[in-house]
């Protein structure tokens, strides 16, 4: 293998498994908010706030995973 292929792959697994994890923490997120809304519909508001700023931070993790991925890809 050379190094372009070894860099390809490295790309393409730090994407995978940048998006992989904030996906399912997302989808973690939104399933506990809506059960803790149906719960308790009087605090919506802030669950929802609280669940909105929660999955902001995980989709950063998806970003910062994309500056890898890009500097594994272009930076030589």
């Amino acid at each position: 293998m050379d190094a372009e292929s070894i860099r390809l792959l490295a790309t393409v697994a730090a994407i995978a498994f940048g998006t992989v994890a904030p996906a399912i923490a997302v989808a973690i997120i939104g399933s506990r908010g809506v059960r803790a809304i149906g719960r308790n519909p009087e605090a919506a508001s802030k669950v929802q706030t609280a669940m909105v700023l929660a999955i902001s931070f995980a989709e950063a993790i998806a970003i910062y995973a994309l500056v890898v991925a890009l500097v594994i890809k272009f930076v030589k």
